[in-house]
């Protein structure tokens, strides 16, 4: 069911976060930053934009969905588990030995599941020829991949938008979660990248920049992105590293760290006052 509230999706959002905090303090391994960061994306995503149905989760004519930078899954876990895909339980045995929720997704073992990732600068690829075969079978569906900032300076990004270019993949969605750290600082310093969107520009994609925290942006994003004909569509949405957790939000080292346990209450504590 499509939910159209803007204050319900943001509830939904919230309670990502709350499951992501879950996960990897259960665990004690995992990526919160980059997870809590892409939260409001997936809200929208699941809850508001694509075809899917968790009864039916291999559905030929369904939309598909490439988590690129696959060491946020404990974010995409949330969201499929909140979606009805698997109970909700099973969160906890996120990294778990024998558990099927590892740390990078697997298709094979997951429900929602589209593309096992976890090599940086691939699932933008695999998307591209989710998008072309679409075409090629007029099934109709629509393709979205959700990339890291600091993932898109791997060169086969680029090769893969040539291709997205080039066959006109009106279909495809590409999100960016421009956060602006990854795992040795900010993207400018680590890699020199700046001017995304004039770069996607450059490579013949349909611009949108929105704050990846504004759900009613992000609505439109997207509604946008369906009407554009004869290109692929980049949404470039600006978030904080680490969202709705004072002592994460904008901190490098949250890249891959899990909480203590005084650390895993402050943090359960100030996203239960924020839902409230």
């Amino acid at each position: 069911m499509k939910i159209t509230k803007v204050e319900a999706i943001q509830t939904i959002a919230n309670e990502i976060r709350r499951d992501i905090i879950e996960e990897v303090y259960s665990a004690q391994s995992g990526h919160p930053g980059g997870s809590l960061s892409c939260s409001d994306i997936l809200a929208v995503l699941y809850f508001n934009q694509m075809n899917i149905d968790p009864k039916n989760p291999n559905a030929p004519a369904r939309d598909r969905f490439v988590l690129s930078k696959g060491h946020c899954a404990p974010a995409l876990y949330a969201a499929l588990a909140r979606k009805g895909y698997f109970d909700q339980e099973l969160l906890t045995s996120f990294r778990k030995l024998g558990s099927n929720l590892q740390g990078h997704p697997d298709m094979k073992k997951v429900p929602g599941v589209d593309m096992s990732t976890g090599s940086l600068g691939q699932g933008v690829s695999a998307a591209v020829g989710m998008a072309i075969a679409s075409k090629m079978d007029h099934e109709g569906l629509r393709v979205y991949c959700l990339m890291g900032d600091g993932e898109i300076q791997e060169g086969q990004v680029w090769e893969a938008a040539m291709a997205a270019s080039k066959n006109k993949l009106d279909n495809l969605c590409i999100i960016v979660d421009y956060n602006d750290l990854q795992i040795d600082g900010t993207i400018e310093k680590v890699g020199g990248l700046v001017d995304i969107k004039e770069k996607f520009q450059s490579f013949g994609f349909h611009v949108i920049e929105v704050d990846g925290h504004n759900i009613e942006q992000l609505i439109h994003a997207f509604d946008s992105a369906k009407h554009q004909k004869e290109m692929p569509s980049v949404i470039i949405a600006k978030t904080i590293k680490g969202k709705g957790v004072s002592f994460m939000e904008g901190k490098v080292e949250w890249h891959g760290k899990a909480p203590t346990q005084a650390e895993y209450e402050q943090a359960m504590k100030e996203l239960k006052n924020e839902e409230e």
